[in-house]
């Protein structure tokens, strides 16, 4: 199996950066892998990306040397085996509330001891190349949890649900979050702030990297200074919007036009 760069990287709190991945062509991933990130996520939940081209964008990734993860749409056995039999390196759980949504992911997600993931030789096996034993145990080293807490009753449960001794790092959802405290997509709300700055004093208690979903330089120097090594910069569909947007409007500016 493919070492976990991603993972190497955050155990020796390397600055890592990462994006979600929303349009299912790989060379989206590839454009990303040229611009030297680290990772990408790439997001089953709020597209309708097929499991055929989740495979395909993990393995432009791999070929980018991207840590490919997976936004789940849902904590599932079917779809957790199939992203991970697709080569993905991890797995990110939107909107958890509860530990038992992290302990059945684990379950799914892992083989014995840890869990009980179905056994399979396929491409993150090399389809059998190697015994399948030592890639039971490569895949239990390798493969990452990733929880998002994006609502009140969310913060209110991190301290259980990031006490799972396998949950790699912990993603904010502030988003989500802001709705949830009733200021709809107001992250800079103070409501907001203070329950960012309360998920993250819980995840330094529970010794769990914390991973923000920077808004602008100034958010992320905040972070910084916080000692926060893990940010996600957005999505490649406005990434690339504000890109055009941006390109077309300092030309109608340079050329005096309204």
């Amino acid at each position: 199996m493919r070492v976990n760069t991603l993972k190497q990287k955050i155990a020796r709190k390397h600055e890592v950066f990462g994006l979600f991945v929303s349009i299912p062509h790989p060379i989206i991933i590839e454009m990303i892998g040229q611009a030297e990130y680290d990772f990408v996520i790439i997001d089953l939940e709020h597209t309708t990306t097929s499991m055929e081209s989740v495979e395909e964008l993990i393995r432009a990734a791999e070929l980018a040397e991207l840590t490919p993860l997976v936004r789940i749409s849902k904590v599932e056995r079917t779809e957790i085996l199939k992203v991970l039999d697709c080569g993905a390196q991890g797995i990110v759980i939107p909107h958890v509330e509860t530990l038992a949504q992290v302990k059945e992911a684990v379950h799914h997600a892992y083989y014995h001891p840890l869990g009980m993931r179905s056994l399979n030789s396929g491409r993150p096996g090399v389809f059998g190349k190697f015994p399948l034993t030592d890639y039971i145990a490569e895949a239990n080293e390798q493969v990452m949890i990733v929880p998002m807490i994006e609502s009140v009753k969310g913060v209110r449960q991190s301290p259980e649900i990031l006490s799972h001794p396998q949950v790699s790092f912990v993603l904010e959802g502030a988003a989500d979050l802001s709705q949830s405290l009733g200021v709809p997509w107001q992250t800079d709300h103070p409501e907001v702030q203070d329950a960012l700055r309360t998920l993250h004093d819980t995840a330094q208690q529970c010794d769990v990297p914390y991973a923000t979903v920077t808004r602008g330089i100034k958010d992320m120097q905040v972070w910084r200074e916080r000692d926060v090594h893990i940010y996600v910069l957005g999505d490649d569909r406005n990434t690339a919007f504000r890109a055009y947007a941006q390109k077309r409007n300092d030309y109608r500016n340079a050329g005096g036009l309204k």
